[in-house]
């Protein structure tokens, strides 16, 4: 039996252990099983390798995608520039990390965008901003990070109705909204949204968080996770098979 799984801490939201479990009845991978493994530090990584010989392979989820970038032994699959890791695959006990965020993020986001999007708010500063920013770069959008962190990027507080004229996306990394506490929401001020603006939230449990109602109660176009998991989902896959 070849193991499959993801870690992060908490894994109570995630839906990867069902769309994969779907994935390998769906297509009779009958010898293939995938697990959720909720670690309460990456140190304990090296441990879960240790215990279960048998896995090929991890996805990695909130709050790890950067701290475990110390615990692989090679990171040349992860694009230049881009200090963050969502995709481990482990050959011969050696692991090796990937970003598939960066393919599932594009693929989702750029059908939606218009021409007038060319400037973006990334709330949040963890590994799944990093990955959002890299794919902004590459497609000539400016992005803006928005953090509660003093020193990096700029400050809720600092968001004017100016600013948020300006930067017609905006792209929810953090946690915020996330099952169980659906009743959160990045602090914006929403009033300053318009029918111009998208909102994109990485965040698919649930289905439409407060802060993509917020938006749409502006006006604007939302959308949601799930596409860009499944995507990022299927390219872990092909790493992994291949």
């Amino acid at each position: 039996m070849n193991l499959y799984g993801l870690i992060g801490f908490p894994l109570s939201h995630s839906f990867s252990k069902s769309f994969f479990t779907e994935k390998f009845n769906r297509e009779g991978l009958l010898d293939n099983q995938y697990e959720l493994f909720p670690i309460e530090s990456i140190a304990a990584v090296k441990q879960l390798l240790t215990t279960h010989p048998s896995l090929k392979g991890l996805n990695v989820t909130i709050p790890y995608k950067q701290s475990v970038l110390p615990f692989l032994d090679d990171l040349t699959a992860i694009p230049q520039g881009l200090d963050a890791c969502n995709c481990i695959k482990i050959v011969d006990g050696k692991t090796i990390g990937y970003n598939t965020d960066v393919l599932g993020f594009e693929q989702s986001i750029l059908p939606s965008l218009h021409s007038s999007h060319r400037k973006a708010l990334v709330l949040g500063t963890g590994g799944a901003a990093a990955a959002v920013q890299y794919v902004f770069a590459k497609n000539n959008i400016e992005s803006l990070l928005v953090s509660r962190q003093q020193g990096l990027g700029i400050a809720y507080a600092a968001l004017t109705e100016a600013i948020i004229n300006e930067y017609t996306i905006i792209v929810n990394t953090t946690p915020l909204g996330m099952h169980p506490k659906e009743a959160d929401c990045p602090t914006l001020p929403y009033q300053f949204i318009s029918s111009r603006h998208h909102l994109f939230d990485l965040i698919y449990n649930p289905a439409k968080t407060l802060f993509l109602q917020k938006g749409e109660a502006q006006g604007a176009s939302i959308q949601n996770g799930l596409e860009m998991l499944s995507i990022q989902a299927e390219e872990s896959w092909k790493i992994w098979s291949r």
